[in-house]
């Protein structure tokens, strides 16, 4: 992690990470870089941040560390329960937003290769992998680069991102999945680099953002949230439009 990330994740108030609370279920738009549970090399995370607020607080799943977005807190136990039951079910629905490298057209895609996870990268295996499937669809699509959303149906480890590597569409930035960075200077023309300096990537972490979910509250009721892109995400596709 940068060390300007350290900094922003010391000023984080949880309050303003808030998209959406009841006494149930509170939904947060969680930053780039900040891990949702313990993580041993960070002294802060989102849990720890929740529990602030409310002792009996529970992350509902996870979000990778570098991925931003909708986040689902449990409030009480019994909330943590009934957002569990739907996670086991797969009747909650998640949305995400990714730019990939290169130009990819994808219409009501299916990837559905089954996934093997060790601890730390899953890979499509036709022998010992699970059932996995994610549908994928295009967006918008830049010179060079594409943006697409992407409902994972089933929850394995790293699902959008080894399924999109093995389909030859890697997220920006995902170094761990054969990824590339992305530079201004790939799409500007007469680009000048500050003398001295070294060019900096257009986005520093795995260009992934979780756009919105869906669940059943306690009520019964059906709750959309849906998660504005962060800074660093917003400023990457509004750099690729501009420059398309």
């Amino acid at each position: 992690m940068m060390m300007n990330s350290h900094k922003a994740l010391r000023k984080i108030n949880f309050s303003d990470l808030i998209l959406y609370q009841d006494k149930d279920f509170t939904v947060v738009n969680k930053p780039p870089h900040l891990s949702s549970l313990e993580d041993r090399n960070d002294s802060i995370n989102l849990l720890l941040l929740a529990k602030g607020e409310n002792e009996d607080a529970q992350v509902g799943h996870r979000l990778d560390k570098e991925t931003s977005g909708a986040l689902v807190i449990a409030n009480h136990n019994d909330a943590y329960k009934h957002f569990a039951d739907q996670l086991q079910n797969r009747e909650v629905k998640k949305v995400y937003h990714a730019v990939l490298t290169g130009i990819h057209k994808f219409r009501d895609f299916e990837a559905d290769e089954p996934l093997y996870s060790t601890s730390n990268k899953s890979r499509v295996d036709f022998r010992q992998g699970k059932p996995s499937l994610t549908l994928i669809e295009t967006l918008e699509m830049f010179r060079k680069h594409t943006l697409i959303k992407c409902f994972p149906v089933t929850g394995r480890m790293h699902q959008i991102r080894a399924h999109l590597a093995h389909h030859q569409a890697t997220i920006v930035h995902d170094m761990h999945y054969g990824g590339e960075e992305s530079y201004l200077s790939q799409l500007k023309k007469n680009f000048k680099q500050k003398k001295w300096e070294d060019e900096r990537p257009m986005i520093e972490r795995v260009a992934l953002h979780a756009f919105s979910i869906a669940f059943k509250k306690m009520d019964g009721s059906v709750l959309e949230v849906e998660a504005p892109y962060p800074k660093d995400f917003g400023v990457l596709v509004k750099q690729l439009r501009k420059y398309n």
